[in-house]
């Protein structure tokens, strides 16, 4: 796309390899909490399941894994003032929708506060005249029952966020709950289209979805953003993908994945898709995205 000069500063500090030990404390911003443990452990831990393939002697099974540009989505990311830098909210959907979708990714729309930021969204997806995965935050019933009807047109999955009612940087602003079996049921049916538990991380989750029995399990803890236990994405997958695929169609994750060889090795572990949101992030905001994405094929 044509290069474009934001305005605003990244909250971010360039390093080198994104691993989360150099942007410590930038929350918001795209730091994590826990001083981001859980953001540093997302990043090694897929180094650690390419270990334990090489120590099983399938480490070459993972090199070969094939790649194609539907199994790799962006993130579904709001906040561009708050936790990006950008000057003006809108100028951040459509310049990082459109990057991925012009590689044939998949598109991944947020939800947050204030309602302006799911419009962008929307208003991004209807220019590109495509459709994408929207999530929504666990707002009470009556407000995220009217958010169905905003995205349904636009929307091939439509998921609910079911660990951001713990996120740090909406506290205080936005009343979120933690959703019930019965509650998310009752969202499912009024979809109209697959739908998706994000935020699957721990026991408890793991349980509503074998009540739940969703189109799409997402596994992903926020990137480190919300307060949770303590582990990665990528050994959640290795220990509960299995079990998980009894009870869901396709298993989606996120959380640290930087190369081609991270893509692999969650594919070959069980992933149907990857979600890649803090390079795409950086990608878009330095006009870079091309050469980034390409390396990623």
């Amino acid at each position: 796309m044509t290069d474009i000069i934001f305005e605003g500063k990244l909250k971010c500090n360039r390093c080198i390899k994104c691993n989360g030990k150099g942007c410590i404390g930038l929350l918001p911003g795209l730091g994590g909490v826990y001083q981001n443990k859980n953001f540093q452990l997302n990043c090694s831990g897929w180094q650690d399941l390419r270990n334990l393939a090489y120590e099983n002697n399938t480490f070459e099974k993972i090199l070969n894994f094939n790649i194609t540009p539907s199994q790799i989505c962006c993130g579904p990311v709001t906040g561009a003032v708050e936790n990006i830098g950008f000057k003006n909210e809108e100028d951040f959907y459509y310049p990082y929708l459109k990057n991925s979708f012009s590689h044939n990714f998949g598109l991944c729309v947020g939800d947050g506060y204030p309602d302006e930021k799911l419009k962008y969204g929307i208003e991004a997806i209807d220019k590109l005249n495509t459709k994408a995965a929207f999530f929504l935050k666990p707002y009470p019933d009556n407000i995220l029952y009217e958010r169905i009807e905003w995205v349904k047109p636009y929307s091939n999955y439509i998921g609910i966020d079911i660990d951001s009612f713990n996120i740090l940087t909406m506290r205080n602003l936005v009343n979120l709950e933690q959703k019930n079996e019965k509650q998310l049921s009752s969202f499912r049916q009024k979809t109209g289209c697959p739908f998706v538990i994000k935020g699957v991380f721990s026991d408890n989750d793991i349980d509503l979805v074998k009540r739940v029995k969703p189109d799409v399990v997402y596994i992903s803890n926020h990137g480190g953003r919300v307060e949770t236990r303590v582990g990665s994405t990528a050994e959640f997958l290795e220990r509960f993908g299995t079990e998980l695929k009894n009870y869901c169609s396709e298993i989606w994750i996120d959380g640290g994945i930087r190369t081609k060889e991270d893509i692999q090795t969650a594919l070959y572990y069980g992933a149907d898709k990857v979600i890649l949101a803090r390079p795409f992030i950086r990608a878009t905001f330095d006009n870079c995205f091309d050469s980034f994405a390409n390396k990623l094929l």
